[in-house]
């Protein structure tokens, strides 16, 4: 990689993608297929796509499609239950499989196995309250063409045959019940990141740039943007200049958002929030646990702390991960400052800030019960799962660094969000992703929508055939469709090897 940290970068570009995660590569990718002569330049802080957010250990390798997540389906004041957020989610994942399925038959990326494999996703829940909730979303759920294949059960032999690891030594009076659609995957987002980035460096016109660091942003009076460029290798810096920006740099991409003083980015401020995972290699334990199970968050946890026991797949190795146990640190990124948070409060995001630390007091207390955690701790949370985890079985691995937005709220000054959020300027030549999960799994779904805003006359016009080759499904909703989504399904399936 040592052309791409030693080349030195035009004066003017027509995108620049700050950043070496999915996103970036995504983005690239789409732009690369729709005008192949496009000046495209990807700048990456570290020596290697994919070494933050996008890597396999730093996020559950969840192929988010809202088969599992009970959070993607509330239940309204009336009892009844909200699938719309499901529905979405799944249709984003489905462009997804669409788009890698592209590049796998354009021989752009190959080897799908080793970035996406099949791999049930479950949701389980204990007691009445809750086993009558997933009951009642099962019905729900079903009755949408993208989730019609989900099975339910209540049956003790049928959930030992399920999930033998979890069932093992409980009592056949559990009250217990669980959900399984054979639908899901487990992606290794940094290999499918890396195959992206590799076919962009060294088969493409996109200019590549590792150990590069964008460290300001400033709008030119002729409407381009200037920014200064730093070489982490030979600390020598030049300025580049671009028609549009892409500011997909994880944690990051607050700060830079914030350098560009456009006014959309007035008001947001950034919640650090690391994470940790119970990691497990033994083979005996792996060979009674095929899939991921979700289960309920508990009392006052955020969304992103839904307890999960998962099957991993990574450089063709399974293990079992679970998790997420939620940490504190006021860096951005893994690989970043301690001085990230407090150089990021600024006059226009104090009052956002304040405002959603206020109302989220509880989350608060969670946090620090999480960070003072001890490792036994984390195995009796672990065994609430699997009654008779060994500690020895299992070893505590960092997992991500993740910045949760916060955005101005006219009634509470702040509130805290917990979903991803694409922010673009109103010139259309600037556009930040913000926040954490779904994410990547949406990758595709996201850069289209980038693009839809900010290049609508290109997106209908001349690159719209190119788009629907990619995307064959592209304006159209799947959960309207069940013999498209039918089609789209078996397409992916046999592009990427699924094996459901």
């Amino acid at each position: 990689m040592n052309e791409l940290t030693n080349r030195i970068p035009l004066d003017h570009y027509d995108v620049v993608l700050i950043g070496g995660g999915i996103m970036s590569t995504t983005l690239g990718t789409l732009l690369h297929e729709f005008e192949p002569h496009l000046k495209i330049a990807i700048f990456e802080r570290l020596g290697r796509f994919a070494k933050e957010s996008s890597a396999p250990w730093n996020n559950a390798g969840t192929g988010h499609s809202a088969f599992c997540e009970l959070n993607y389906t509330p239940e309204k004041e009336d009892g009844t239950i909200d699938i719309s957020k499901a529905e979405k989610i799944a249709e984003q994942f489905e462009v997804s499989k669409q788009f890698w399925s592209y590049l796998i038959s354009k021989n752009h990326i190959a080897e799908p196995k080793t970035f996406i494999n099949s791999c049930p996703h479950m949701s389980l829940v204990f007691g009445e309250n809750d086993v009558e909730f997933l009951r009642k979303r099962h019905q729900k759920m079903t009755d949408s063409p993208l989730f019609k294949d989900m099975k339910f059960s209540t049956d003790f032999e049928q959930l030992k045959d399920w999930i033998p690891l979890i069932m093992s030594k409980r009592k056949e009076n559990e009250i217990l019940a669980a959900t399984k659609i054979d639908l899901g995957t487990d992606v290794n987002f940094g290999s499918l990141t890396r195959k992206m980035g590799r076919f962009l460096a060294e088969d493409s016109l996109v200019d590549v740039f590792l150990y590069h660091e964008v460290k300001d942003l400033d709008l030119e009076k002729d409407g381009t943007w200037k920014m200064k460029v730093k070489n982490r290798m030979s600390a020598e810096s030049q300025h580049v200049s671009a028609n549009f920006v892409f500011v997909g740099a994880g944690g990051y991409a607050l700060p830079l958002l914030d350098s560009s003083d456009i006014e959309e980015s007035e008001g947001y401020g950034g919640f650090p929030v690391s994470g940790q995972w119970l990691v497990s290699h033994n083979e005996d334990l792996i060979a009674q646990h095929q899939a991921k199970v979700y289960t309920q968050a508990a009392l006052d946890a955020p969304p992103m702390s839904v307890p999960h026991l998962d099957l991993r797949i990574i450089d063709g190795k399974k293990s079992l991960l679970f998790g997420p146990f939620a940490g504190f640190s006021t860096k951005f990124l893994k690989k970043g400052s301690y001085l990230d948070l407090p150089d990021s409060v600024n006059f226009s995001n104090i009052r956002s800030l304040f405002g959603a630390w206020w109302h989220n007091l509880p989350l608060t207390k969670y946090l620090i019960q999480q960070v003072t955690m001890s490792k036994a701790q984390r195995i009796s949370a672990l065994q609430q799962f699997v009654k008779d985890a060994d500690e020895k079985d299992w070893e505590l691995l960092e997992a991500g660094q993740r910045v949760q937005i916060i955005k101005k709220d006219e009634k509470d000054g702040g509130k805290l969000e917990f979903g991803t959020e694409v922010v673009i300027n109103k010139n259309k030549t600037i556009a930040a992703i913000l926040g954490a999960s779904p994410g990547a799994s949406t990758a595709a779904s996201a850069m289209i929508h980038v693009l839809e805003e900010c290049f609508p006359d290109k997106i209908q016009n001349e690159w719209r055939e190119k788009l629907l080759e990619i995307i064959p499904s592209y304006g159209q909703k799947l959960s309207e469709n069940a013999e498209l989504t039918e089609q789209i399904r078996n397409y992916s399936k046999e592009k990427l090897e699924l094996n459901y």
